[in-house]
Formats: C-alpha cells, structure tokens, sequence
C-alpha cells in the first residue's frame, strides 16, 4: 500500500476541515449568551405552559431572597467594579425558577436574579394573560427563560400559568412589596423629618383641657386644621418641629426635624376635636403637629433607574445615627421636580479625601508643608431607593451599605 504524504492528506479533506469548524462554531454560538458567566443548556420554557406539577427551585429552604443573594460568595457580594454596565446582567447564581416565599421583597428577588436591581424593568416579560404581573404573592413561581435570544423572567402563579384573567382572591395586604414594609411605616407614622409640605397642611395641638400648658400622657388635647372630618377612635402621632434641614445648594429650608412628642386617640369629632393622650414621650406643646398613626404607603413600585441625570446629597438620617446603614431611611435634596419617582434607585458616592502629595511639587521630600494637594476619586459606599417624593425632597431606604454613609454623601444615578 503507498503511504500517503500529510500534504496529499490534507489536500483530500480540504473541504471537510472548513465544514466541521464551521459546525462546531455553530454549536457553541447556539447556548451562548452575553447576559450571563455559565453556558445555559436548557431549552427555553414557553410563556403559556400547562404543566402544573412545576414547583421552581426553593433557594435555601427557608432563606427569603434577599437572604439568598446576600449570602458570602454569592454574585450580590463578590467584589465587582465599580464601573456598572449597560444593561441587565444576570447574577452568575441566578436560578432558572424560583418559588416566591412570605418575607421576599421585590428588591431581594430582583437582586438575586440581577446583578444590578434596577434593570428588573428591562428583563421582566408581561404576560397579557395575568390580570396584574407586578402584584407577585407567595407560592408564585418565577423563570428564567430566553425570548428572542434575551434574558426574561416570567411569571405562573400557584406553579402554574393561568390562560384566562382572573381576579386574585388572596388580600393585597399579602402581596410582595418592594421594600420592608415595616421599616417604612414606622417612620412614616412617627415622622422624624417633616417636609415644608406635610409641615404646612398637617392639624396642629390648640390646647389642654383645664387649661395645662404641658401636656402629657392622660390629658386631653383639641387640635383642629383636619381636612376630612375626623373619626373617633382614630389614632395620631405628635410631633414637634425641631432644626431646619437646609438645602447644601442653596441654603433654602427643605424641612424641618420632627420630634416624637405624644400618641393619641380621638375622643370626639368637630372642629376643634378632641384627643385623649395614650401615649407620652416628652412633654406636648401648642402648635406640636399631627400625623395620622394609620400609615399607607404605596409601596408596588418597581426599582428602576431615574429616567433623567439625578446629582444630589444626603441631607438627614431617622434617629439622628451618624454612621448610616442597610435599612436606614435617609432624606435627599431631590424630589419631584428633578425626575425622581418612587422605586428610582440611586448609587451613594463618598468624595475623596483631600491628600498631601509628597513626591512632587515639595521643597523638602516627605514635607507636606509645600506639597501640592490631589483630590482622591469619590467610591461607591450604597445604593439608596426612593419610597416617597415630594418637590424638592425624597424619603428613601438604604438597600445596600457597602462601607460608611453619611449625611452630606453623594447621591446619583446607578
């Protein structure tokens, strides 16, 4: 037999060499995806499926999702740059399915599917056969799935997909919301800051029943300045303007601190109505305002990055904490008027100190006397949510604490 040369070999195949590449570079294309780290295999999963035995993928047993994305070595809390992308990009943990549970948040599910919350806009799929996609409850189940090549999380509620609108008989009270309710309607109800605006039309303490100027837990209060008639038995914080909260731009008065004087409850109606204090933290001042201790804030928001370019500051804490972290409601010097709407979220930046360099433009090597000074870059220390607006400020939550935020830190676009 005539032993061929590896020339006349590859001269014979030189058509299939080409062919195979070429396939094997269409394989690889084909489970490719810039959204994500890891090749996915699975086939996508229709929007409207039948099956009705799915249970998506339980995250840690009893761990909600914020605990799951928070956990140590987990994408939420490696390090990562501080250059953000463009666009969504997926969390290298994320589940193809998860099974919403009681405790979840909207921002902890967004956070465990993304790597940046607020692109949940951008991947979420509305399925025009559910009546209300944003109202998600526990036992709903969320995939992962690809619709035209792109990163979708769609939604079956109670495991399945439902083909016909339906009314939801589960109480709205159980949706999931996008933040700790309770944190918010603490501060809501008992206001440690007050806006120019809630100052202005709030009722306010007239006087004591038999004439005391303290007042204190037991005593009976009249206030008037209600703007719907007043229900008895219905429960009021009081409190009292403390420090202004001026604006760092400008000087102009934003709001003002609010101090926790008195709970009470309504005895009778009318103008001027009646209050019975339950409740006394200090002593109650004529002119002390009320705030309604039945606190509703709308809080099915979705997170979301601000349309508009948002440059601002931290201008006050609830409690009056220096050192501000995870959970903490913080006040900014941006409100309607600039763009923001609740569920924007926004980056927390800390400026660069300002340091002495020693190598260069110093008489003497290491004297800092004649040194020139450089600022160092700001660093990204949170993020921050907005809950509630108004003209020129906004109440929000702080989501994430990476290191120390405090008040005059910077607020901006993610």
């Amino acid at each position: 037999m005539q032993l061929q040369t590896i020339g006349q070999v590859m001269n014979k195949h030189k058509t299939l060499i080409p062919l195979c590449f070429a396939l094997a570079l269409s394989a690889g294309c084909s489970s490719w995806n810039p959204f994500h780290k890891k090749e996915r295999t699975a086939a996508p999963v229709p929007v409207a499926s039948n099956d009705t035995q799915v249970q998506g993928t339980v995250v840690g047993d009893e761990r909600t999702a914020m605990e799951a994305a928070n956990e140590p070595g987990s994408a939420s809390t490696s390090t990562q740059s501080s250059e953000q992308a463009a666009g969504p990009v997926l969390a290298s943990g994320a589940p193809d399915s998860y099974v919403v549970k009681r405790g979840d948040t909207l921002w902890g599910i967004s956070k465990m599917f993304l790597r940046d919350p607020w692109y949940w806009p951008e991947i979420w799929h509305v399925n025009p056969q559910i009546q209300n996609p944003h109202r998600i409850y526990p036992g709903d189940t969320l995939r992962l799935v690809y619709i035209d090549g792109q990163p979708r999380v769609t939604l079956e509620r109670g495991g399945a997909v439902r083909v016909e609108p339906r009314v939801r008989s589960q109480p709205l009270e159980d949706a999931i919301r996008s933040i700790p309710y309770e944190i918010v309607a603490a501060f809501m109800s008992k206001p440690s800051v007050i806006s120019a605006e809630d100052f202005k039309k709030a009722p306010y303490v007239l006087a004591a029943k038999d004439k005391h100027v303290v007042m204190a837990e037991g005593n009976t209060i009249y206030a008037r300045g209600f703007h719907d008639p007043v229900e008895v038995g219905s429960h009021y914080n009081i409190v009292r303007l403390g420090a202004k909260l001026h604006d760092p731009d400008g000087g102009d008065v934003l709001g003002y601190d609010g101090v926790f004087t008195a709970a009470g409850k309504v005895t009778r109606g009318g103008d001027p109505a009646s209050l019975l204090l339950t409740e006394s933290g200090r002593e109650t001042l004529a002119g002390d305002r009320l705030f309604s201790g039945n606190v509703d804030v709308p809080l099915d928001f979705v997170p979301s990055a601000p349309k508009v370019k948002v440059n601002g500051q931290i201008i006050s804490v609830h409690d009056g904490v220096e050192m501000i972290g995870q959970y903490q409601v913080v006040v900014i010097n941006r409100g309607a008027r600039h763009g923001l709407a609740p569920g924007n979220v926004l980056g927390i930046y800390r400026l660069g100190e300002v340091v002495p360099d020693r190598e260069k433009n110093s008489l003497v090597h290491n004297l800092t006397v004649f040194a020139k000074n450089v600022q160092l870059p700001e660093e990204r220390t949170g993020t921050f949510m907005v809950f509630k607006t108004f003209d020129r400020i906004s109440y929000g939550l702080v989501m994430e604490a990476k290191s120390t935020i405090k008040v005059l830190d910077k607020i901006e676009n993610p």
